[in-house]
């Protein structure tokens, strides 16, 4: 099994395109598998020992989206030894977990107003204050996750251009569209800009100047300011991108466009930002008094 595996993995890598992290992931959860199963040939692997495996991983108290992970891992694994005539499990045998589906975390348009002015009150430096709106703008107005936001270089972005390019997850190319604000917030970083440095966002701590933001930072920075803006519900840069999905869903969005913008590789996953709060519903029901 464990040669498999690592012909698996390079298939993944080199063939399939898939992102470093994911690799990553994939050799941890499939070297679990060879390690419980006792690197079994692949075709004496039974239904009954993936159950077993999945009860361990249970026991030891890990998440059971984690423990679904780990399975999906293994049926791509199945899947890859089929396609390539060798025997074995077939993948169809082995079910996920049912995962009730997660409440989506988003925030009404004061709360949004608050947090994307917050660094005009609270920033200590004329830059800081054009990074951090820029950063806050960006992540409300094209929903980009973190990784995407703080791996953006100067050079992607051209000023008097809303459109640009990025490699997102899975390493799909899409198009990012900026807003008007986002634009302006671009303009006045760049040209207080002085320095050479390729990142976009880059950290103005002196010890670390100029190097690429982390994502802890830009964390930290979103949780800082929803605080100081009086917003009491758990802010991420994750909430930014729900509510930018949330808020064009509202406007009449259709949901295939949403899920472009988004990087999403399936409908599925963006069939989770459908929802919409009490205050539009009532909205939608009143039409029904006109």
């Amino acid at each position: 099994m464990s040669a498999l595996l690592t012909t698996f993995l390079d298939y993944l890598e080199h063939t399939k395109n898939v992102s470093p992290k994911t690799i990553v992931n994939y050799r941890l959860w499939l070297q679990r598998a060879v390690e419980f199963l006792g690197d079994p040939e692949v075709d004496k692997i039974k239904a009954i020992d993936i159950l077993q495996f999945r009860m361990a991983l249970n026991n030891l108290g890990l998440a059971k989206k984690t423990v679904n992970y780990h399975i999906i891992a293994l049926r791509s694994f199945l899947r890859f030894l089929l396609k390539n005539d060798i025997d074995c499990l077939s993948p169809d045998k082995i079910e996920l977990s049912k995962i009730p589906q997660r409440e989506v975390s988003f925030l009404l348009e004061n709360e949004i107003d608050k947090i994307l002015s917050a660094p005009i009150h609270f920033a200590t430096s004329e830059l800081q204050k054009a990074r951090d709106e820029l950063i806050l703008h960006i992540l409300y107005g094209t929903g980009l996750r973190v990784s995407e936001l703080i791996s953006l270089k100067k050079s992607q972005l051209i000023l008097g251009e809303k459109q640009f390019a990025i490699r997102g997850k899975g390493s799909k190319v899409r198009s990012v569209f900026l807003t008007s604000f986002a634009m302006e917030k671009l303009y006045t970083y760049l040209n207080l800009r002085t320095d050479t440095y390729e990142p976009l966002i880059i950290s103005l701590s002196k010890n670390s100047y100029g190097k690429q933001l982390s994502r802890n930072a830009v964390e930290a920075l979103v949780k800082n300011y929803a605080k100081l803006s009086g917003i009491e519900k758990k802010v991420t840069p994750h909430t930014l991108r729900h509510s930018f999905a949330t808020t064009l869903l509202k406007k009449g969005a259709d949901i295939r466009s949403v899920q472009t913008l988004l990087g999403h590789s399936s409908i599925q996953t963006t069939q989770i930002y459908t929802h919409v709060d009490d205050h539009f519903l009532k909205g939608v029901h009143d039409l029904l008094e006109e």
